[in-house]
């Protein structure tokens, strides 16, 4: 079932009422906390402020009641929403944004950051109510070609910003797979990475400079340098933030010359093991393949079933691009160190038409299947053990019917695994408590297996459960840092810390 169809089913599901001539549609709120602060008082300001650039439609506030968590598919079906805002305000200009924090301050009204909506976890889920501001209309672009720089407003469309920069001969090598839906914004403030980030890095290895609005009211400008030594780089302190300490509303970030020339490769191996090792090796050569995906078995089959050389193998495809000479050179390396069989390019051009291809969720969730994926990452030398641990985890959880992994992101230190997992909640239980059960499951063993619990989804409304034994004493930090910046408390309330 496609999203648009999945929402038409959702509000069949709710309740309907006729009140006055007038179809009144309410809604069951999962989520929802007592409101906090003088919400109407704020809501009439900013409207005397910034005019039809608030709204309160209730077409607006279903919109920006959720992200794209995915259990919440299983409530929309329902005819309930994780939490419904007061009103959402659509800024033009940074002075919009700034007004918005300060009357969020002084009335202690929740302030939720919005971009692309295509998050996993919930972080914008308005669950205290209040405003959530959309910054999509921030989306003016400036290329500095001397300095390999663009500037970008935090409502920049990835897409977008990867084809203004083809055309003019660069690229930013960042390729999530929300590309199509999520803005600059939003990939700094959950620093986001891509599918090409062995080569070109995450968000943070991109960010030179950025600005931000925190409260009271302040805009905060955080100049592009190369490299700064002023004290603590506190451009640090925004990637990753997600939204609890301000807004950042520009950033300028690094980009690269468009590669001169690509090779495709792809490898079929024995074991998840002799992949990894191979891979490992090629990085301690001093390669940097801009792509590297190793598959498990099940997801070899899943993903690359109509090739016979892979079938009931570990595949693995790999791109290598750049300068063409330097490009030469690490292809030659990725073939010398890599002890699979060659599988051809083929794998590879299939990937690279498929990759954004997210569709599962729209199609199981309305029969009841419960799907999610869940991203770690862990040092080498406990690779395969975190990888056994956490499928063993997961399937030990009644109801599950399959669950996989590829390694999606790789470093001279260790590897990213990007699980999936899908079932069936068993009688008497609820799909929400199914799908907590699974990823408790996996957090546990992520934990155990010396993991971190997040590799580039952030942590949202739901990891924040795990987020205080991942950190230890250093949450209290955490803690103390959010409410000297926010000390009303009033920046994404709930998310990441409580």
């Amino acid at each position: 079932m496609a999203p648009q169809v999945l929402q038409n089913a959702f509000i069949c599901a709710c309740n309907m009422c006729i009140r006055g001539g007038i179809l009144t549609l309410t809604f069951d709120e999962v989520l929802k906390r007592p409101k906090r602060g003088s919400v109407d008082e704020a809501i009439a300001e900013l409207k005397n402020l910034l005019g039809d650039k608030v709204s309160t439609k209730p077409a607006d506030l279903f919109s920006y009641s959720h992200d794209y968590w995915l259990i919440t598919f299983h409530w929309l079906l329902k005819g309930k929403v994780p939490a419904l805002p007061d009103a959402v305000v659509f800024p033009e200009s940074e002075e919009d944004v700034v007004n918005a924090v300060r009357v969020a301050h002084e009335k202690g009204v929740p302030l939720y950051p919005y971009g692309g909506g295509s998050g996993v976890l919930g972080g914008t889920v308005p669950e205290y109510g209040g405003i959530v501001v959309d910054l999509k209309r921030l989306r003016d672009l400036r290329l500095y070609e001397d300095d390999l720089m663009v500037e970008a407003g935090a409502g920049v469309n990835g897409y977008y910003i990867e084809e203004y920069l083809n055309r003019r001969g660069y690229t930013l090598g960042h390729f999530p797979q929300s590309l199509y839906p999520s803005t600059v914004g939003g990939w700094v403030a959950t620093k986001a990475i891509g599918q090409f980030s062995t080569r070109y890095g995450g968000i943070e290895d991109m960010v030179l400079g950025l600005r931000a609005v925190i409260p009271p009211g302040k805009l905060i400008e955080l100049k592009p340098h190369p490299r700064t030594a002023t004290g603590p780089d506190l451009r640090k302190l925004f990637v990753g933030s997600e939204g609890i300490f301000g807004i950042v509303t520009r950033v300028w970030l690094k980009v690269r010359p468009y590669p001169e020339e690509r090779f495709l490769l792809s490898f079929a191996s024995e074991s998840l093991e002799e992949a990894l090792d191979s891979v490992r090796r090629i990085l301690h050569r001093g390669a940097r393949p801009a792509v590297v995906r190793i598959y498990d078995r099940v997801e070899t089959k899943r993903h690359f079933y109509k090739f016979e050389e892979l079938y009931g193998k570990i595949g693995t495809v790999i791109i290598v691009e750049g300068d063409s000479r330097l490009a030469r050179a690490e292809k030659e390396i990725v073939e010398r160190e890599f002890k699979g069989v060659p599988a051809g390019e083929e794998p590879v051009r299939h990937w690279l038409e498929t990759r954004f291809n997210v569709k599962e969720i729209s199609e199981f969730a309305p029969i009841g299947v419960v799907i999610d994926t869940i991203e770690v990452a862990v040092n080498w030398s406990r690779a395969a053990e975190l990888y056994e641990n956490v499928i063993r985890a997961m399937k030990s959880v009644k109801g599950t019917l399959m669950a996989s992994a590829h390694a999606s992101h790789f470093y001279d230190q260790g590897v990213c695994f990007y699980f999936t997992f899908a079932g069936v909640p068993p009688r008497g239980r609820s799909a929400g408590e199914f799908y907590n059960a699974v990823w408790d499951a996996a957090m546990r063993a992520t934990l155990d297996s010396g993991g971190t619990i997040s590799h580039h989804h952030g942590i949202g409304r739901h990891r924040r459960g795990w987020l205080a034994e991942e950190l230890g004493d250093a949450y209290e930090v955490l803690r103390k840092v959010k409410l000297a910046i926010d000390e009303k408390d009033v920046m994404n309330p709930g998310n990441m810390v409580m």
